[in-house]
C-alpha cells in the first residue's frame, strides 16, 4: 500500500494510491476513534486503522473502477507526515563508506561510531515531494544532500527488543537530509546545519511495511540534475534497523508517528574532489528502491526577516 497526504484546493487529507494511479480519499469515521483526517491519525489508530487501510485496498483491488478516486495530476501531494509531533530522529554516519569519505574530507583517521549517533530535525523542517529547497546564501554557502531510508513507527514502545522491533514500524519513506555543512562545522555539532527550514524533504509517499518483506536489501540513489552521486544498499548500514529501534528506545518512548531517518551512504556533495554544493536550480532525486522517488528542486531565496 502507497498512502499519501495530499491537498487539493484548500482541503488536506490522507489518500490510498492505486495501481491506476488514482488518489482515493482515506478520510473516515472509525467507532471510538473519531473522524480520521491524516495519516498520522491512521497511524495513532493502530490496528483499527490498518483495518480500515486493508478495507479501503481491497475494495480498490476489487475494480472499485479505474476511475475512482481523483487523478494524481489534480492533487499536490504533501509530505506523508507533514507535521511530525516531535522531532525527526535520525541516524549519523551509519554507512563505512559515508564515514570513510568524511574522514578523508577532513583529513583526520577514520574511526568507526561504536554507538548509532542521533541528532533531530524540526517539523519546521519538513517539506513534501516537488516542493523547493530553499537555499539563502546569506545563512549558508554549502547545502548538501544526503538520500535516506526513512522509518515511521506504528506501534508504541520504550526499551524494544531487537527481535520485536520490527512489529513497531508502520511504514517507509524516503528522505533527504539535507544539511548546511558550513553552518555544520561552525556550530560544532549537528542540529543547527541540519535543520534549516525545507531541510527534510520526506516522500513521495509513506510504503506500509507489509509492501517491504526486506527493508535491510533496498538499493538507495540519488542524483543532481541527472547525474548519479549516491548509491548503495540498506544491507551496508553499520547499525541495522533493529539496532536503530532498540538503542534510540532505551529510556525514550517511540509513538505512532515518530520519523527515523537511517543515515545515508557515500558519495555526498562536501567530499567530492573538489567539494559541490547545491545551488539554485539544481534537481534532487532520492530515491529507494520499493518506496520511490522523492523529487525537489533547489531555490534561491532573499534573506528576509519574516514574522508571519
Amino acid at each position: 500500500m502507497r498512502l499519501v497526504t495530499f491537498r487539493q484546493k484548500d482541503r488536506t487529507a490522507p489518500g490510498l494510491l492505486t495501481q491506476e494511479g488514482r488518489v482515493l480519499d482515506l478520510s473516515r469515521s472509525l467507532p471510538g476513534k473519531g473522524v480520521l483526517t491524516s495519516l498520522l491519525d491512521i497511524v495513532s489508530a493502530g490496528e483499527e486503522g490498518e483495518a480500515a487501510l486493508k478495507e479501503a485496498a481491497k475494495a480498490a483491488g476489487a475494480g472499485a473502477g479505474s476511475n475512482s478516486g481523483l487523478a494524481l495530476k489534480d492533487v499536490r501531494l504533501l509530505a506523508p507526515i507533514p507535521w511530525p509531533r516531535k522531532n525527526v530522529f535520525c541516524v549519523g554516519r551509519n554507512y563505512v563508506e559515508h564515514v570513510a569519505e568524511g574522514f578523508r574530507a577532513r583529513g583526520t583517521e577514520m574511526k568507526l561510531p561504536e554507538f548509532a549517533q542521533f541528532f533531530t530535525k524540526p517539523a519546521t523542517a519538513v517539506i513534501g515531494p516537488e516542493d523547493d529547497i530553499p537555499l539563502d546564501a546569506e545563512v549558508t554557502q554549502k547545502l548538501d544532500y544526503e538520500v535516506e531510508l526513512g522509518v515511521v513507527i506504528g506501534r508504541r514502545g520504550r526499551n524494544i527488543p531487537r527481535e520485536r522491533s520490527l512489529s513497531h514500524i508502520f511504514g517507509y519513506t524516503v528522505i533527504n537530509d539535507v544539511t548546511a555543512r558550513d553552518l555544520q562545522r561552525r556550530h560544532d555539532q549537528w542540529f543547527k546545519g541540519k535543520s534549516l527550514d525545507g531541510s527534510c524533504p520526506m516522500g513521495p509517499w509513506l510504503v506500509h511495511r507489509s509492501a517491504v518483506p526486506e527493508p535491510q536489501n533496498l538499493d538507495l540513489a540519488l542524483r543532481v540534475n541527472g547525474e548519479r552521486r549516491q548509491g548503495s544498499n540498506t544491507k551496508h548500514m553499520i547499525f541495522d534497523l533493529p539496532a536503530i529501534i532498540a538503542s534510540l528506545s532505551e529510556g525514550l518512548t517511540l509513538e505512532p508517528g515518530d520519523v527515523i531517518a537511517t543515515g545515508t551512504p557515500s558519495g555526498v556533495g562536501f567530499a567530492m574532489n573538489p567539494p559541490t554544493f547545491l545551488k539554485d536550480g539544481d534537481v534532487i532525486e532520492a530515491e529507494v528502491e520499493g518506496i520511490g522517488i522523492l523529487r525537489n528542486i533547489v531555490r534561491r531565496i532573499p534573506h528576509e526577516l519574516d514574522e508571519g
